[in-house]
């Protein structure tokens, strides 16, 4: 494919060599689409549907704590979150699901396995209003293999919720400006208001669209100032959290993280497309290759490719959407000192899937799109192989020993409090002590507020004083521990130091291993008398 470069001379809005292909290298319908191609495709979703509810791995922290406020009373789930710092929709959808279904790991990411299944269809309806039938096929089969979405789709946790109500949002948008009037109007306002009450990230996403609808209102562009009415009305939704959300602001925050960098805006990308290993380093590439594509290509004709340095629409403004909303959450997190983590940035993958859609639009030659789609879906099934057959937490293997080992009355203590709910998930013996570094509360919840101050505060002496006190003579205590998290520095080794000083018959049974995303280990104090 030969690659034609333009940039010296200025390309007007209507050359028809920049706007768009000669009607001769139109992209086929899928309609006139091979049989074969069309059943690839559907192998593809297949796939990803199956996908979205399958993973081996125990829940990890942030699943067992959302799982454990959800099963609250309703009346008690705000409190949970004030000391939580999130936004209640999801938790409410699951205490419902869980009241139907039960908490098993099965049931419970079920549902968000559910929204991303959701999210399917829309994608097809989104990336065909801005690219055509054959960018809705890419986006589609790029979400239905995306190693990011299939990751989060089997998370009990709301990320793959904010993946539906973006595309929602997006849809409603679109009508709007092709002359839609109340009904997009109102779905765009409730989207608006439900985005905000799943994900705080949503404000980011607001923002930057907020920015671009004044700038298409200025430009008189239809639907845009209807558009930005419909975001205000739907903010008026979160005013009734407001009050929750401003106290946790100032209490709650994210001290187990550190802010994104600029490196943030590269690594998103690359985790995307499932990291930076064999699978997700060409992945990550590809996507980078098909969003310039997006941005800077045009189809000559089946064999040739026009770049100009001039961004074209529509890839332009979906660019801004996405990387702007990334830039402004790096940003927030700077000023704020507020943890990056790259499971937020949900609220912008709809979005980037999408631009990287786009991406495939200059592909005029149908078995050069096909084949740079097949590669990409291969290396997002490959990328997820460690999401379906792989453990996300050592939880069990520590919960196992406990559960075969411990004898009613022991104490069980966790260090930090994080690695609390997964294990006490796990646990079946009946009648173990159970602690938690620095504040001594029941594990399984962890309180988020004014959490750094609490753990610089927390006495190692003192609290491993308190486990040996509550076991007594006659039984052991059980340490679960994990080095390496923020704010709690080298406290859970000073607990293992005055314990070892008490009771030098120790061992550590379950080692910490890097091969887990979190990986507590556990270490046995027997007592000095035997029972």
């Amino acid at each position: 494919m030969d690659l034609t470069i333009r940039g010296t001379d200025p390309v007007s809005d209507d050359d028809p060599a920049w706007t768009a292909p000669p009607r001769s290298v139109a992209a086929p319908a899928p309609s006139a689409l091979s049989a074969g191609w069309r059943a690839a495709v559907v192998v593809v979703l297949a796939l990803g549907v199956l996908l979205r509810f399958a993973t081996w791995s125990h829940l990890w922290l942030d699943e067992a704590l959302t799982v454990n406020i959800a099963r609250l009373p309703l009346g008690q789930i705000t409190e949970a979150l004030r000391h939580d710092g999130a936004p209640p929709l999801y938790y409410v959808l699951l205490h419902a699901w869980t009241a139907v279904f039960g908490t098993s790991t099965f049931a419970v990411r079920a549902l968000p396995g559910l929204f991303g299944v959701a999210a399917l269809p829309l994608m097809w309806f989104a990336a065909r209003r801005v690219g055509g039938p054959r960018v809705a096929w890419a986006a589609t089969a790029l979400l239905a293999t995306g190693p990011f979405a299939l990751r989060y789709a089997t998370e009990a946790r709301m990320y793959s919720l904010v993946t539906v109500f973006v595309l929602v949002g997006f849809l409603a948008v679109m009508a709007l400006r092709d002359g839609g009037g109340a009904k997009p109007a109102v779905v765009l306002a409730v989207t608006t208001g439900l985005l905000l009450l799943t994900h705080y990230w949503s404000f980011y996403l607001l923002v930057v669209t907020v920015v671009g609808l004044l700038v298409a209102a200025r430009r008189g562009q239809p639907g845009a100032r209807l558009s930005l009415v419909a975001v205000g009305a739907g903010c008026l939704l979160f005013l009734p959290w407001a009050p929750v959300f401003l106290d946790q602001l100032k209490h709650t925050g994210t001290p187990w993280g550190h802010p994104g960098t600029l490196r943030s805006l590269f690594d998103t990308v690359f985790d995307f497309a499932g990291g930076y290993w064999d699978a997700g380093i060409p992945l990550g590439l590809m996507f980078f290759g098909l969003a310039g594509l997006a941005l800077f290509g045009a189809a000559v004709d089946r064999n040739r490719v026009m770049f100009d340095w001039r961004a074209r629409a529509p890839g332009g403004w979906v660019a801004l959407v996405a990387f702007g909303t990334l830039a402004v959450a790096i940003v927030a997190g700077q000023l704020g000192r507020s943890a990056f983590a790259v499971r937020y940035a949900a609220v912008l993958y709809p979005v980037f899937v999408i631009l990287v859609a786009l991406g495939t639009q200059p592909l005029a030659e149908q078995r050069v799109f096909n084949g740079v789609l097949a590669v990409a879906c291969v290396l997002g099934l490959w990328a997820n192989v460690p999401n379906v057959v792989g453990e996300r937490t050592s939880a069990a293997r520590v919960a196992s020993v406990l559960n075969a080992k411990a004898s009613p009355g022991d104490v069980v203590a966790y260090c930090p409090d994080q690695v609390g709910p997964s294990v006490n998930r796990e646990l079946r013996a009946p009648g173990l002590v159970e602690l938690t570094f620095p504040r001594g509360n029941a594990p399984q919840f962890v309180d988020w507020r004014d959490y750094a101050a609490v753990n610089k505060a927390g006495r190692p002496a003192d609290f491993a004083q308190l486990l040996l006190d509550r076991a007594g003579p006659a039984h052991d205590v059980w340490l679960v521990w994990s080095p390496g998290y923020r704010s709690v520095s080298g406290k859970c080794q000073n607990i293992i130091d005055v314990l070892d000083n008490a009771r030098p018959d120790n061992r550590r049974v379950v080692k910490v291993s890097t091969q887990y995303f979190e990986r507590p280990g556990l270490v046995r104090f027997r007592a000095n008398q035997a029972v």
